[in-house]
């Protein structure tokens, strides 16, 4: 990330980035090693009355942690359609002469189950329309959410990957780390790609959890 985002002092107006809500634990943990939090700011997090000084709020909350968060991303949904009207809005100011935001970016970092609610993808289509290549989504897919798998019995991945290609979004994947390219050079045949392609998001929990005998 330290080699994509422009910050607040970049000539152009540096980038809007919108963090996928739960994963603010993440982004208190860098603050700490980087000497922004304390330790007794970390112990008060969900404590944000309660906590003496005050603790950290839950999720991305810029009225009671400006000097952490830009923008709310949650109830989950919030962060997808805002990233759209945020990208939207800066090419309506630059189109108009209002404000030059030519190299400005907007980010949302997002999550596979979060995908799932109706505000996060129902302004797709809008964003392809109108030519928003301001806007870069990343879309998390660890094919878990708080209640269990995203798609048990399914692909979530090639699912959001048809549904945002069918809105007219460019795509890539960066599924399989480097560990796999061994194995999969001396895959002749594609038998373990077409493997990966076709096995259920809920099968791959279950190897996870089993032993090699699975």
């Amino acid at each position: 990330l330290n080699h994509f985002f422009r910050g607040k002092d970049h000539p152009g107006g540096g980038d809007q980035v919108y963090f996928q809500g739960h994963a603010s634990p993440g982004v208190y943990a860098r603050g700490l090693l980087e000497g922004r939090l304390t330790e007794h700011q970390l112990d008060g997090f969900r404590q944000e009355l309660s906590h003496p000084g005050g603790g950290l709020p839950s999720y991305p909350h810029p009225r009671l942690a400006p000097d952490l968060w830009e923008f709310p991303t949650v109830s989950m949904g919030l962060g997808p359609s805002s990233a759209i009207y945020q990208a939207w809005t800066n090419r309506y100011l630059h189109n108009r002469g209002i404000k030059d935001t030519s190299q400005q970016d907007v980010w949302a970092f997002l999550g596979d189950g979060e995908m799932d609610e109706p505000e996060s993808r129902g302004m797709l289509q809008h964003a392809a329309q109108q030519g928003l290549d301001n806007l870069t989504f990343v879309v998390n897919c660890n094919l878990q959410r708080l209640d269990g798998p995203v798609r048990g019995n399914g692909k979530i991945i090639q699912e959001l990957e048809a549904q945002f290609r069918g809105a007219g979004w460019n795509v890539i994947k960066v599924i399989w780390g480097r560990e796999w390219d061994t194995l999969l050079n001396a895959d002749k045949d594609r038998a373990l790609v077409h493997l990966m392609n076709t096995t259920p998001d809920g099968d791959f929990q279950t190897v996870r959890a089993e032993d090699g005998a699975f």
